[in-house]
């Protein structure tokens, strides 16, 4: 075979592993069946009513900020050992404390920068959402990001086969670990700032979520790029991302024969290239997860809490934030 029919076939096969996995994730995730601590369960959580009430821009804002809550408590304290300041976690609604976290055991230097670096930005854009927010802010949830085998860290990869079902999974092991854990996040962050600026109505309100979008972004690629980079050495990151996007697209819904791969792996892909000599087709990295339109695609709130719930069906808690989010959008849909 040449080097590009040996790639085709290898992604023929990762398709036919793709499928296998994902009829392993729906009932893996089906009913919420994953542990967290004892005798409670990542998917306890009542069935959701549907959410009639009219969403405004504060509502979405708020959403958001629940999310980055989550994001900056786990850089913050991967980069740092310390989690957010106390007098960025008060506001509406019941304040939950942090279960895990803790400085992340970095050796790689460039590894090391990129941790420091993305926590900044997202301690900045909760101080950022709270300042526009004023006194309509919601209070940080309760949120678990333990890295030890009753964590949510560990419920999402063992669903995901990326440690065995005995095997606890810790982010703040290594700088692997690390990327893995970062990775779980990044893209979730993106596709949730894009799924919300349609539902904006204030151009102010509209231009700060699209710089955050921007900033999401940069994040995802500097995660993408450097588990790609590091997966020549050893090719288990990429697998292990793979799935973890393969667990993404079962949870929020968007995976099957309708919606395609949406969330796409890390994995070397095939793609045409036109040029003046003509169409031809070689491999290619996929840092950037677009469609046909090289455009990257959106998921709802209620899509985004099911990953960070780690539950396929409707809840209002739930893995990472075990008690559920603050606000008026805090309802997943089965």
């Amino acid at each position: 075979m040449t080097d590009s029919m040996e790639l085709i076939a290898a992604l023929d096969r990762r398709v036919e592993r793709r499928d296998e996995r994902r009829e392993f994730f729906k009932a893996a995730f089906g009913m919420g069946a994953l542990a967290v601590g004892g005798a409670a369960t990542l998917g306890f959580a009542k069935r959701a009513d549907a959410q009639t009430a009219t969403i405004t821009d504060p509502d979405i804002l708020n959403f958001a900020l629940n999310l980055e809550y989550l994001e900056a408590q786990f850089y913050a304290y991967a980069a740092t050992g310390n989690g957010l300041a106390a007098d960025l976690l008060t506001g509406a609604g019941t304040q939950g404390a942090v279960v895990g976290g803790q400085k992340a055991n970095l050796t790689d230097p460039v590894v090391i920068q990129y941790a420091r670096e993305i926590a900044a930005d997202e301690v900045a854009h909760v101080a950022f959402l709270r300042s526009q927010l004023t006194t309509s802010v919601v209070a940080q949830p309760a949120i678990n990001i333990a890295g030890d085998a009753n964590g949510a860290f560990t419920a999402a990869a063992r669903a995901a086969g990326v440690v065995g079902e005995t095997d606890a999974f810790n982010p703040y092991a290594n700088d692997d670990s690390f990327l893995l854990g970062a990775y779980l996040f990044e893209d979730v962050g993106v596709t949730a700032y894009k799924g919300a600026a349609p539902l904006i109505s204030s151009n102010a309100f509209l231009d700060a979520a699209a710089g955050i979008l921007a900033a999401e972004a940069f994040h995802a690629g500097i995660i993408r790029g450097a588990l790609y980079a590091r997966g020549v050495a050893t090719p288990a990151l990429r697998i292990n991302a793979d799935r973890i996007s393969d667990a993404r697209d079962t949870l929020d819904g968007t995976a099957g024969a309708n919606n395609g791969d949406l969330d796409q792996g890390i994995s070397p892909v095939t793609t045409p290239l036109t040029s003046s000599l003509g169409a031809t087709s070689a491999p290619a990295s996929n840092f950037v997860p677009t469609d046909a339109n090289g455009i990257a695609f959106s998921r709802t709130p209620a899509q985004v809490l099911n990953i960070v719930y780690l539950n396929r069906a409707a809840a209002t808690m739930g893995g990472f934030f075990p008690n559920g989010v603050n606000g008026t959008i805090r309802a997943s849909v089965a």
